[in-house]
């Protein structure tokens, strides 16, 4: 293996890990001995590999792991998902090394809300509080009033007077389903998520033809169309608890597919299939969050790098929105 300094030089520069690794070395063995010699803990999304999801102390979805950053004991945090989550981590945890396998690692819908556009798209509404989807970098998160999740959104709305004008960013199909659901009429910024808006209606429908008992299970962040014909709505989280808890052995997944490790090995009898894109190309696939791999994170715990920092002005903006979400969610239990 390359010395320490030329391989940390290499990591910095380049945003990404690429050093030669010993084919033989047994990579979930050294990372558990890593995260004991480090006091490191390790949060995964449930859209990363199988892999990382298997060696990860907590596997969730953004309400779940901000949750377990908040709370964590570790001096190291190791965040196998995208640059927004490890930035919502460090925002919670300043004087920890919050590390990000790969500094590459995106968000298409954190990435169509530029803070400096929606600046001025907030200032047209000087009436209205703004709830952004946590899937935003910590300048939008900053500029913001609360902060949100699929899995806590509506109760947050449904937690604010009803007179209360409000601005949603940045994904406009959440949001739409949101109005739906509580009767609001929130004015949306215009962002989604490359993966969710690529599926296809008539594909899906195809599939129920062929799998008449199967349940259509969709993300809220999928188009309108096809939230439809879906059978149950749900963030990640709950997208595994239906599947868990209901009697169907069959489930069309409408969204990214690293989950589906999850629920086959939560319910192993039960059939799965990815709801498929509208081309021929595996963009159900986030290649963002795919990005990250099991020897990226050996080799980002190893040499403790690529490592988030941010600006501590930035820090206690974007901090003040992501408290009182987690604030809301413990009072209604979430």
């Amino acid at each position: 293996m390359r010395d320490i300094n030329t391989a940390k030089a290499n990591i910095e520069t380049a945003g990404f890990l690429d050093i030669d690794i010993d084919p033989g070395i047994d990579l979930f063995a050294e990372i558990e001995k890593l995260k004991k010699e480090k006091n490191a803990i390790v949060l995964a999304h449930y859209y990363q590999e199988p892999d990382i999801q298997d060696v990860a102390d907590f596997i969730g979805d953004s309400l779940g792991l901000a949750q377990q950053a908040e709370k964590t004991s570790a001096d190291i945090i190791v965040f196998a998902g995208v640059h927004f989550m490890a930035e919502t981590a460090k925002i919670l945890n300043p004087h920890k090394k919050v590390l990000l396998p790969d500094l590459k690692a995106g968000c298409s819908l954190s990435d169509s809300a530029p803070p400096e556009l929606f600046k001025l798209f907030r200032d047209k509404y000087p009436d209205h509080i703004v709830i952004s989807y946590i899937n935003c970098s910590a300048g939008m998160k900053a500029l913001s009033d609360i902060i949100c999740t699929s899995s806590n959104a509506e109760k947050i709305i449904e937690s604010l007077p009803r007179e209360q004008k409000i601005i949603f960013a940045p994904d406009k199909n959440l949001g739409a389903y949101l109005n739906k659901k509580t009767g609001r009429d929130m004015v949306l910024w215009n962002g989604a998520c490359m993966v969710h808006e690529i599926f296809s209606l008539e594909k899906i429908i195809k599939l129920k033809v062929r799998h008449p008992n199967a349940k259509v299970i969709a993300h809220p962040e999928c188009e309108d169309a096809v939230l439809r014909v879906a059978d149950y709505v749900g963030s990640t989280t709950g997208l595994l608890k239906y599947s868990i808890d209901s009697n169907a052995n069959e489930f069309i997944v409408v969204t990214e597919t690293g989950i589906l490790h999850q629920m086959q090995k939560s319910s192993p009898d039960k059939t799965f299939i990815p709801a498929p894109p509208n081309n021929s190309c595996a963009c159900n696939d986030c290649p963002h969050m795919k990005l990250n791999t099991l020897e990226k994170l050996y080799l980002c715990m190893e040499y403790e790098t690529p490592e988030i920092t941010m600006d501590e002005k930035l820090i206690v903006a974007a901090k003040r929105p992501i408290q009182r979400m987690l604030e809301i969610s413990k009072q209604y239990g979430l």
